[in-house]
């Protein structure tokens, strides 16, 4: 996981007048502090403003100063929006980038620095309403087995084994089974897991991910330090999040699975595995530390497209 710059990292990379560097520093150091976002988060809000910067340079003839960013109208923002679409760009990171920029405006207007209303009349582009698309249980016990059969040393193989159980069986974000630290082993009944904002949660540990864990450590080659990570790369180092996301496609090559078995789909089928076997909404939002309940509830959208298929094939009428 990259790891977000700090404030001032971040200002001086941004191409604009002292002034405006300014603000942006306590605009994010604002999301780092009392927002307490996490660094993936702070990584995609600092590009999507370093984007918009550089294009507000080459459209403006110069560094943005404040002034300029209070004059800029509907015309400016959707020319940016335009040259990110022209660049390949999905409706969803636009809608993101979008929601980037008017979160640092919202501030600056907070603040008392400058107000620019034309911001808010611009529309953001349309997002298909998505569904998540779990593994059915097989199928999640099937790529558990072979992420550890097809690795080239039995170590990693245990290792990959293991982060797939824990994401499958605790619905841990790939980001957060990466953050656990060698101390946090041999684990116990509960994990005290940090997602996103920095909020905290417990989650229950299955025996299977004891097991899977126990197994790994017993295997791994490299001394682990106990404030160091849990999971380690070939040279003792933290994992790399790509490292298994390559080992999640080429399993799902083998066992003939769609893309969208990726690891964050495991999350997903923890979740709707749950629901289908009569978890309630509130508990399932707490285990996955979602701050709304409105975003767990997409999964009793896909717990009924899935219902819908089984019928669909079974019924003798469908």
């Amino acid at each position: 996981m990259r790891k977000a710059p700090s404030p001032d990292d971040a200002a001086r990379t941004i191409a604009a007048s002292e002034d405006t560097r300014r603000s942006y520093r306590n605009w994010y150091a604002h999301l780092m502090g009392e927002k307490r976002m996490s660094d993936a988060t702070l990584v995609h809000y600092h590009g999507d403003l370093a984007r918009f910067f550089d294009f507000l340079a080459r459209h403006l003839g110069g560094p943005a100063e404040l002034k300029d960013l209070a004059r800029l109208d509907q015309r400016d923002f959707r020319a940016f929006l335009a040259s990110r679409r022209g660049e390949g760009l999905a409706n969803r990171s636009m809608a993101r980038h979008l929601s980037s920029i008017r979160s640092f405006f919202r501030f600056m207007e907070r603040e008392g620095v400058i107000a620019n209303p034309a911001l808010r009349a611009v529309r953001s582009p349309k997002i298909p309403h998505g569904i998540p698309k779990p593994l059915t249980p097989q199928a999640a016990k099937n790529v558990i087995a072979d992420a550890s059969d097809i690795a080239q040393e039995p170590w990693i193989g245990a290792r990959d084994a293991a982060i797939i159980t824990l994401l499958y069986g605790c619905g841990l974000r790939i980001s957060e089974a990466l953050s656990l630290k060698r101390g946090n082993a041999p684990l116990g009944d509960t994990l005290r897991i940090t997602g996103k904002g920095r909020k905290e949660r417990l989650v229950p540990v299955l025996e299977a991910a004891r097991k899977a864990v126990d197994a790994y450590l017993a295997l791994c080659p490299h001394a682990l330090a106990a404030e160091g990570p849990l999971f380690v790369g070939a040279r003792g180092k933290l994992l790399d999040q790509r490292i298994l996301r390559g080992a999640m496609i080429r399993a799902r090559e083998r066992l003939g699975l769609p893309d969208s078995a990726t690891p964050h789909a495991l999350r997903h089928s923890f979740a709707t595995h749950l629901l289908s076997g009569g978890g309630d909404l509130r508990s399932i939002q707490e285990l996955l530390g979602h701050a709304s309940l409105s975003t767990t509830q997409v999964y009793t959208e896909a717990d009924s497209d899935r219902l819908l298929t089984i019928y669909d094939k079974a019924h003798p009428r469908a």
